[in-house]
C-alpha cells in the first residue's frame, strides 16, 4: 500500500479573513505568510510550525451559519504536541492572548487542549497516551 509521511497542509473555510486572519495571527504569534487567490476564493497562507501549512480560505459564495462538527466534512483538527507539558504552554500561551479555550483534558488516551476559532472551527492541542503508531 502506498504511504504518505505526514500531513503537509490543511485548508480551512472561514466566513471572513477581516475577522479569522487575526484570530489565527494571535492563536500562533505569527503572520499569515502568503496569498492566493483563485476564480472564486481568497486564501491565507500560515506556516506556525516547520513542515505544517494552514491555509484559510474564504469562497466567494459559501452556507450560511457557523461551522458545525456534526456536518459531513471535518470534526476538528488536532495539532500534535510533544508531552503533556507543552499542552500546558498553550493553556498559558493562550490566557496570555486572551483566547478562550477549554480545561485540559487528560483521558486514558491522551490530553487535549480544545480551542474553537471564529467560525467555530475545533481546534485540538494533542498528546497521545499510547506509543506511536498505535
Amino acid at each position: 500500500m502506498p504511504v504518505f509521511s505526514s500531513i503537509h497542509h490543511i485548508a480551512l473555510t472561514v466566513s471572513d479573513l477581516e475577522v479569522s486572519v487575526p484570530f489565527y495571527e494571535t492563536l500562533w504569534g505569527s503572520a499569515s505568510v502568503a496569498t492566493l487567490t483563485g476564480e472564486s476564493f481568497v486564501r491565507r497562507i500560515f506556516r506556525p510550525t516547520p513542515g505544517l501549512t494552514v491555509g484559510l480560505t474564504q469562497h466567494e459564495t459559501q452556507p450560511s451559519g457557523p461551522f458545525d462538527p456534526t456536518r459531513l466534512g471535518l470534526d476538528h483538527v488536532g495539532f500534535a504536541c510533544v508531552d503533556r507539558e507543552a499542552i500546558v504552554e498553550w493553556a498559558e500561551h493562550l490566557d496570555a492572548v486572551g483566547i478562550a479555550h477549554s480545561e485540559i483534558v487528560d483521558t486514558d488516551y491522551g490530553t487535549a487542549l480544545s480551542v474553537k476559532d471564529p467560525d467555530n472551527i475545533a481546534l485540538e492541542f494533542y498528546v497521545s497516551a499510547r506509543p506511536a503508531g498505535v
